[in-house]
């Protein structure tokens, strides 16, 4: 049954580790805020913050913050979804996207407890009414900033829809929130680290593939390997460890 977990972690854990990191996040990066408004603010008419109502924890709206990435332009069938090659999209906004910095304004969002660091995505009013009684159960734990990722591009899929709505409501959201159902029946810190470190690596990639960089370094290790293999003959296996994964039922 997919209910939140009832750990000490779930509880209490979880929302101090919110906002410890919120907090220090937030002040280590507001260089980088200031920055990134700026070049928001210069580089296209409006403002440097693009917020919009989203439903939290216990079905409850609040208003998330993101730095905009987008021309403003009047509402439009389907505007609630972005795909890539979205013509909305400033040369700024795509960097920010694909660097996931235009997120890191939720960190205020997090530290005032509408939102954790990990969790489901908050989605807009409009698609959680929606929501099958089953699917509702993700509303019971605060939406992260990050979460678990599905096994594909959700932008790119949009991409290739005639009817963009229509696919996100019939394919790509139901997709998303089986994910989530399993997160929530599996909250630990573990399982939030995992989270962060696969979200980290995901930005890493894509980075590093959009500057070629990817395809460099596979070529240079490969060619360390082959002089490490003419002058070694065996190495030691190394033990890997991992964090086990605590599976109750979570909030």
């Amino acid at each position: 049954m997919n209910t939140p977990s009832a750990t000490f972690y779930c509880w209490f854990g979880k929302r101090f580790v919110d906002s410890v990191v919120s907090f220090v996040g937030l002040v280590a990066l507001s260089p980088l805020f200031l920055l990134v408004a700026i070049a928001v603010r210069v580089s296209s008419p409006g403002p440097a913050l693009f917020s919009q109502i989203r439903t939290g924890r216990f079905q409850r709206p609040f208003r998330i913050l993101k730095f905009r990435t987008m021309q403003l332009a009047p509402p439009r069938p389907g505007s609630l979804l972005t795909a890539a090659g979205d013509s909305r999209i400033t040369p700024l906004g795509r960097w920010l996207r694909k660097t996931k910095i235009d997120e890191l304004p939720q960190l205020l969002n997090v530290l005032v407890g509408q939102m954790s660091l990990v969790g489901p995505r908050p989605e807009v009013p409009l698609y959680t009414e929606k929501y099958s009684p089953r699917q509702k159960r993700v509303l019971l734990i605060r939406p992260g900033i990050t979460s678990p990722k599905i096994n594909f591009d959700e932008e790119e899929m949009l991409a290739r829809g005639e009817d963009k709505e229509r696919l996100y409501l019939e394919v790509v959201l139901p997709a998303k929130l089986e994910r989530e159902l399993l997160y929530c029946q599996s909250v630990g810190f573990c399982e939030d680290q995992r989270v962060v470190l696969q979200t980290v690596a995901g930005v890493a990639r894509r980075i590093l593939g959009s500057l070629g960089v990817s395809h460099q370094c596979s070529e240079q290790i490969g060619v360390e390997r082959e002089k490490s293999a003419a002058v070694t003959l065996a190495a030691p296996a190394q033990g890997k460890t991992s964090c086990d994964q605590h599976s109750s039922s979570r909030l």
